[in-house]
């Protein structure tokens, strides 16, 4: 294998555009670290490999020696080619931690207080929430990331469980963690809290909502909005001029519960006039540390909370649009970790070409197609390795413009129930005993006997 471009010009041709502008190469840089790493002159340089694990997460259905084909063109890898051998070689070479570095310091809100429904009461609205991945099936993936329990046996696949911070006026992912699929979604929650701080309103199910949740997003200076589960009974402790009241929420768990441990809250109570609705004449309570109805309405906080359906959004995004409905394709726990990081970067590549789109045509970045941008970037890429700096910012503007034409239709008011529609197969569970099957001694035809 080799390469017929110096490993420096295709690492600059790489690194422009949206991606040199979202990645610059101090933050390169900054991800891989300072510490020496040998000084072998590398085909597949690390630089070269980072940039690449993102390209993996915007081209995610082709296959490895194809995506670098496609962005540095027939003839950068050689007649015979970069391998998908070399290729994951340099991948586990580099490991996770540079990719996740990168999506620390890349990854940040893109919602300025110009940008539509991205700030609601002075406060930056983000939303919280949890989704389990499916990895490959192999004896270290299981055992680093478990399988989910069902009543018909454990789950085909290895889930890693993946929380995310999403911004609700643009989608952008800026934190997001990894964890055992069966690991604690509160707990790993509560992580990501580090990315929010004054000045921000955080959404969150009922999955979320628990007393410890509630402290340490207070003490971060960060407000709450969130759903309150069915089994939790507060304590009313005021009722305030709107009708809503200030409760008493007590720690779950036994020890702080006998000391007294508790916060106090404002409790929304609703329902739904509407029977064609989901939700009709049932009781919906929400709990917010916004305790004053003249700074926080509660009608204006009711509407807020439906915004945190942006993130069901953004999930939509990475796990049917941008990449194919089937498990990733790293057979080891840590180039899983570095493939779903790069997929995330990849996702927050597309979405910054979107809101920057959406700011020049003045219009809110939701309004514009997530797949119809993705398409445009995976088309119009490949060709910008190949242009001159005058003809590419030729091609970055009329970028910018076909995003803009990307406009979706106003959202309907519309409704669907919470099922899913899948074949329950009649075939039996895969096992630990089916991995290791049995393999055949002769050829099918030597092994036929016909009896008479």
């Amino acid at each position: 294998m080799s390469i017929v471009c110096p490993a420096q010009a295709a690492v600059e041709r790489l690194n422009a555009g949206v991606i040199a502008r979202v990645l610059p190469a101090p933050i390169l840089d900054s991800a891989l670290g300072t510490a020496p790493r040998g000084h072998r002159r590398r085909k597949l340089p690390d630089r070269l490999m980072l940039l690449f694990c993102v390209l993996m997460g915007l081209y995610a259905g082709e296959a490895l020696p194809h995506v670098l084909q496609r962005i540095l063109g027939p003839g950068a890898a050689g007649p015979g080619g970069a391998t998908a051998g070399a290729l994951c070689q340099a991948r586990y070479r580099l490991g996770a931690r540079p990719v996740v570095a990168l999506f620390r310091a890349a990854c940040r809100p893109l919602a300025t207080p110009a940008t539509p429904g991205a700030f609601l009461f002075g406060r930056r609205l983000m939303a919280l929430d949890g989704t389990t991945v499916e990895v490959p099936d192999t004896p270290a993936n299981a055992r680093t990331f478990g399988r989910r329990r069902t009543p018909r046996g454990s789950s085909a696949w290895p889930q890693a469980l993946l929380i995310l911070l999403v911004e609700c006026g643009t989608r952008a992912v800026c934190d997001a963690g990894v964890w055992p699929g069966q690991a604690d979604e509160r707990r790993a929650g509560r992580r990501l809290l580090r990315s929010v701080g004054p000045g921000t309103l955080l959404l969150w199910d009922r999955g979320f909502q628990n007393v410890a949740m509630v402290e340490a997003t207070q003490a971060r200076g960060a407000d709450f909005l969130g759903r309150l589960p069915a089994t939790v009974a507060p304590l009313p402790v005021q009722v305030l001029d709107d009708g809503t009241t200030l409760v008493r929420l007590r720690a779950s768990d036994y020890p702080r519960r006998r000391h007294g441990a508790h916060v106090v809250v404002r409790l929304i109570r609703y329902t739904l006039d509407d029977p064609r609705r989901l939700g009709h004449r049932v009781e919906h309570r929400l709990v917010t540390s916004l305790h004053d109805p003249a700074v926080a309405p509660a009608r204006d906080l009711i509407l807020a909370y439906h915004r945190r359906w942006e993130i069901e959004s953004a999930l939509d995004e990475l796990k049917t649009h941008q990449r194919p409905a089937r498990p990733l394709r790293s057979r080891k726990p840590v180039g899983v970790i570095q493939e779903i990081y790069g997929l995330l970067i990849a996702h927050y590549l597309v979405r910054a070409a979107m809101s920057e789109a959406a700011a020049q045509a003045n219009m809110p970045p939701l309004r514009l197609s997530f797949l119809g941008t993705l398409r445009l970037i995976r088309d119009q890429l490949p060709l910008a390795q190949h242009l001159n700096a005058r003809a590419y910012r030729r091609l970055a503007r009329l970028l910018q413009r076909s995003v803009a034409a990307q406009r979706l239709p106003r959202r309907a008011a519309r409704s669907n129930p919470r099922v899913v529609k899948q074949k329950m197969s009649n075939f039996r569970v895969k096992t630990a005993e089916h991995r290791c099957w049995p393999q055949p001694t002769k050829p099918f035809a030597d092994a036929i006997v016909l009896l008479i």
